[in-house]
């Protein structure tokens, strides 16, 4: 069970780890982690630790979720796109920090645990869907703020395409067998320009779904 110290305790963690925006400490204090967790680690919920939630892959360390919420500059009039819905906490993140939250998931199981969650919780700003993350979304492009929660050998240029003008998107990118970037990429009138924001460790973006969501 959590406790309110438990919160303190990753609040402090967090600023201590340069996690500096009033909005993301915020979001992040009001989301409960520990609805977002597997029965058997959720006395762990405020540890800044990843978490198991099956499928391989896993609950992003409070760390990470915090870094890439403030790296993508959040702004509630806006919208961003999120590959990997995952858990749902990530997305829950956003939903407390944008206008509007499109998230995709490739695994159907863990797509329909993170909708009931967002159900829970009322979080009505989010549309979810089952998909393949490397196409993107293009029915609802562009997107002012795109995030991706799994790393690709490199940035999709499907991605790219759907970044709007002036648009900004965060993501880990590198292979699973060396060390990942985490990378701010920020579109301008000549082109994208990318900043490394800091090393990383992500379940590699698999291109597709999985046998058990084709046609399901």
């Amino acid at each position: 069970m959590s406790t309110p110290n438990h919160r303190i305790r990753l609040l402090m963690e967090l600023r201590a780890s340069g996690i500096t925006d009033t909005e993301v400490l915020s979001a992040i204090e009001r989301v409960p982690r520990e609805v977002f967790t597997t029965p058997q680690f959720r006395d762990q919920a405020y540890e800044n630790t990843a978490l198991p939630i099956g499928h391989g892959q896993t609950l992003s360390q409070p760390t990470v979720v915090a870094l890439m919420s403030q790296a993508i500059a959040p702004n509630k009039r806006l919208k961003v796109l999120e590959i990997g819905t995952g858990s749902g906490y990530q997305t829950a993140i956003l939903a407390r920090l944008f206008r509007r939250v499109y998230t995709i998931e490739r695994y159907k199981p863990l797509l329909a645990e993170a909708e009931a969650r967002f159900k829970e919780l009322r979080l009505h700003n989010i549309t979810a869907k089952l998909g393949d993350g490397w196409a993107g979304w293009p029915e609802q492009a562009p997107f002012e703020r795109i995030i991706v929660t799994a790393a690709p050998p490199e940035i999709p240029d499907a991605l790219l395409r759907q970044l709007s003008p002036d648009g900004i998107m965060v993501l880990p990118v590198g292979s699973e067998k060396r060390t990942q970037k985490l990378i701010k990429v920020t579109m301008t009138p000549q082109g994208y320009v990318t900043e490394d924001i800091a090393p990383v460790r992500f379940v590699p973006m698999v291109e597709g779904l999985p046998p058990e969501s084709n046609g399901a």
